[in-house]
């Protein structure tokens, strides 16, 4: 019996206690999530603060909203979902995980609104950056140290700093990894990301390090028990296994990119290395956790919250960006105050797989980005007899 066609409304409320994170309220899904966790009604509704009939009146109330059953209702047993509640809860939780950078940062935006209409000498800086965990802790802090609000844009590193190029924000968040050896070329950062930054006109600012890895569930009948990374990124590149990918333009992805580079190893033989993309680490890691993929790159922080294992590939630099003029403004100003503090040391110390990289410094674009510095080798000479032959 399908579903009753019904529209999705969104709405928000004001509370007295501000809203920490991203969480989405909502009273169907509380309710499941709530009996599918204590197993009766009963006991649904002391964990919820509600009585046994409200309960049973809400449930009865959705089912008919939604035309479906959402409760087995047999006699003498505990009440438990219907293969079809469980389904939706399921579908839910993946669009809730998935959505949650992009729902905090409209609750910011909403709360930055209503703090203008409040506190007009509120200091505001517009910020398009590059997915990180780290994030929600720095807008927490500048806001409660600082009064600087932190207006948040998700985007990949790519589109942030064009989103700076554009003038369509103040600062820009991206990252780099450490490639080590210079004689590795330029590859696919300096590729896509020199063209978008200009020293003497960007100035970066130096935030902290994070690392990145692949993600995989445990167990030894998953498709990588007892690989190493290297012999996963190969398993990969031979089809075994399903990828979890980020998408184009994104900082991860590049990443990607280079790894398999570096390899020798063909991403077209990667299953869903183009066909299964998402946004956000949280998102790659959740669809790794409810089985859907097998294996994701993303940050150990990411694949920590979800249980996943986690083998390390690279660590790289965040960094903050902006137009030479920006470091002027005051905003700016305290929030590399923020940056340098002992609360933001302490804030990424919670977090596995981060740690502070000269925090709040103006770095030099050429010396910070170790691609900056290659240069191309010089071709050797030729043998005499052969220079106008070789000669243009």
């Amino acid at each position: 019996m399908p579903m009753t066609p019904r529209g999705t409304h969104l709405r928000y409320t004001f509370e007295s206690l501000g809203q920490q994170g991203a969480e989405i309220e909502n009273p169907l899904f509380d309710l499941l999530s709530a009996l599918q966790q204590q197993g009766s009604i009963s006991q649904a509704a002391t964990a919820l603060g509600m009585s046994y009939r409200h309960v049973w009146g809400a449930l009865k109330h959705w089912e008919g909203v939604l035309g479906q059953p959402l409760v087995l209702w047999a006699k003498g047993r505990h009440a438990r979902l219907t293969p079809f509640a469980e389904r939706l809860v399921w579908a839910e939780r993946q669009a809730r995980t998935r959505m949650t950078p992009h729902v905090e940062a409209l609750r910011t935006e909403l709360n930055r609104v209503f703090a203008l209409a409040e506190d007009t000498g509120l200091s505001l800086l517009d910020v398009a950056a590059s997915h990180d965990l780290g994030l929600p802790q720095l807008q927490a802090l500048a806001e409660a140290q600082a009064g600087v609000h932190l207006s948040l844009r998700i985007a990949g590193s790519e589109e942030a700093l064009r989103s700076l190029l554009d003038g369509r924000c103040t600062l820009a968040g991206f990252h780099v990894p450490r490639l080590g050896d210079a004689a590795q070329g330029p590859g696919h950062f300096a590729r896509a990301l020199r063209p978008l930054l200009k020293p003497g006109t960007h100035k970066l600012i130096g935030s902290h390090w994070r690392r990145q890895g692949l993600m995989f569930r445990r167990g030894p009948d998953k498709p990588f028990a007892g690989l190493a990374p290297s012999q996963m990124l190969q398993a990969l590149a031979r089809g075994q296994g399903r990828f979890v990918n980020r998408q184009p333009g994104s900082g991860t992805r590049l990443l990607l990119d280079h790894l398999l580079q570096a390899a020798g190893l063909d991403a077209s033989g990667i299953d869903g290395h183009a066909t299964r993309i998402e946004h956000t680490h949280v998102a790659v890691a959740a669809l790794v956790a409810a089985g859907e993929a097998d294996a994701g790159l993303g940050i150990e922080a990411a694949a920590h919250s979800f249980g996943l294992d986690f083998w390390p590939l690279a660590e790289e630099d965040y960094f903050l960006v902006c137009l030479k003029p920006a470091l002027e403004l005051p905003a700016v100003q305290a929030l590399r105050e923020v940056l340098g503090s002992t609360a933001w040391l302490q804030a990424l110390a919670r977090l596995p797989g981060y740690g502070v990289q000269r925090p709040g410094e103006v770095l030099s674009l050429t010396r910070a980005l170790p691609w900056w510095r290659y240069r191309a080798p010089k071709r050797a000479a030729l043998p005499a007899a052969h220079r106008q032959i070789a000669l243009p």
